[in-house]
Formats: structure tokens, C-alpha cells, sequence
């Protein structure tokens, strides 16, 4: 029987600049499952998917990353990304000299951008050189454009419905439906992903399997993304540290 798991993660202890963020830190996600993590700032989160994707200025300083069977804890960012890891940045930065297009060339010469661009509503900025000017909601699609190129088998957001008006939103939670094959029967899906949200407005939009909140650089609770949502509206984070966890 074919192995479903894409990603596990096994007792993962992270530092940056010295402080450690994340210890011994646990999860599994299959294939085909879209994960949501809540948590206030601080926690972990984005220390996390940042590790996933290799950033080298993230220190492991124990346990190890699993993705499609291989351990990838040491890889390279660039070898992560040829696997399939994939990672839209909360504030990715602005290239000076590079459009958008041909940064589409880059990541997938077999991309059909205008069809890309199409989806996001990008086209007036395939000549612009990337993320240059943009607006927060523009510097999304931006990161979903590329994303859309990539086709990673495991796509990591970070709050990708920060500083989003509706209209964008929409486009966003429509391309990561897209990413993670929604549109399939869950039994043919075998693309994943995890998302950073504080608020869920992206749950709106897009569909999410499992949910967990993180507190102190660990999961502390786990379920259904909608229920794990009303909970944090009831009674904030401190509230979930004390439900029945469900396995990770």
C-alpha cells in the first residue's frame, strides 16, 4: 500500500539568532491534506515553514524533517524547492531589474503565464519588475503567481490574507484551492499545504482539512479548522491550551 504521508516532522528544535523557537516539535500531514495553524506572534509559526523551506538563517538544532520519504533537514533551499517545497513569504522582498514574466520563465519555462497571470488578475504587471510598488494585496498575488508556476507538491503560506482587501482574498483563497487540488476527489489528491492565519478570514475562501494552535513553540491543540476557530473567538488562545488535543 502506497505511503500517504508527505510531510513528518519529528521532535524539530529550531533557534534563530541564538534563541530557540521551536523544541521537539511534532506533526504529520498526508498527502493531500491543507493544515491551518493559528497561534499569536511569537509562537513558532512562521519559524516553522520557514525551516520546512531550508532558510539558512534557521538553525535545527535537533530531530528532522521527512518530505516524500526523504530527509531533507540539511538540504538546501534550492534542493527543498526541486523536491516540491514551495512558500509564499509573509514580506518577500522587492527585485529591482526582474519582471515578473520572466521570473515565471524562470521558475517553470513550461508555465503558461498569460494563463497564470489570467487567474490572479495579473496581467497589467507582467512587465513590472517584481513586487516592486506593489501593495500588500498586490504583493500576494504576486506570491501566488509564482506559486502557480511552481506547482509545489507542499505549499507553505504566511498570513496570505494580511493587508488583503475582499477582492484579493478571494483571488488568493481561489489559487491555493487551485495549489492543493480541491477540485479533485480527496482520494486523488496528492498535493498539500499549511497556512499561517490569525484571523481565519482565508478559511472563507479556501478549504482547510485540519487546524492546530501553536503556543510556546508547540501544538497545543488540533481539529476541525472551524471548530479550533470559534474556540479562539470564545475564549483566545490561552482557551485552546486546555482542549482534548487530537493526534498531529
Amino acid at each position: 500500500m502506497e505511503v500517504m504521508r508527505l510531510l513528518e516532522i519529528e521532535d524539530l528544535s529550531v533557534s534563530i539568532g541564538g534563541k530557540q523557537v521551536l523544541k521537539n516539535f511534532n506533526i504529520r500531514i498526508n498527502k493531500g491534506e491543507t493544515h491551518a495553524l493559528f497561534g499569536p506572534n511569537g509562537t513558532g509559526k512562521t519559524t516553522l515553514l520557514n525551516a520546512i523551506a531550508g532558510v539558512p538563517r534557521y538553525t535545527v538544532d535537533g530531530g528532522r524533517i521527512v518530505f516524500k520519504g526523504q530527509d531533507i533537514t540539511h538540504m538546501s533551499m534550492d534542493e527543498r524547492a526541486r523536491l516540491g517545497v514551495g512558500m509564499a513569504f509573509q514580506r518577500p522582498p522587492a527585485i529591482r531589474g526582474l519582471r515578473l514574466k520572466d521570473l515565471i520563465k524562470i521558475i517553470n519555462p513550461n508555465a503558461d503565464a498569460g494563463a497564470i497571470l489570467k487567474k490572479m488578475d495579473f496581467e497589467a504587471f507582467a512587465d513590472r519588475d517584481v513586487n516592486r510598488g506593489f501593495s500588500g494585496g498586490e504583493v500576494k498575488r504576486s506570491e501566488m503567481v509564482q506559486l502557480l508556476a511552481q506547482q509545489p507538491d507542499f505549499v507553505m503560506l504566511d498570513e496570505p490574507d494580511l493587508g488583503v482587501d475582499l477582492e484579493n482574498i478571494k483571488l488568493i483563497g481561489d489559487a491555493i484551492n487551485t495549489l492543493t487540488q480541491k477540485d479533485k476527489r480527496p482520494s486523488s489528491r496528492t498535493k498539500s499545504g499549511v497556512i499561517i492565519t490569525h484571523f481565519g478570514h482565508i478559511l472563507e475562501y479556501m478549504k482547510a482539512d485540519r487546524a492546530h494552535v501553536m503556543l510556546g513553540g508547540s501544538i497545543v491543540c488540533s481539529g476541525n479548522p472551524g471548530e479550533i476557530l470559534a474556540q479562539i473567538k470564545k475564549s483566545g488562545y490561552e482557551g485552546c491550551a486546555g482542549c482534548s488535543t487530537c493526534p498531529v
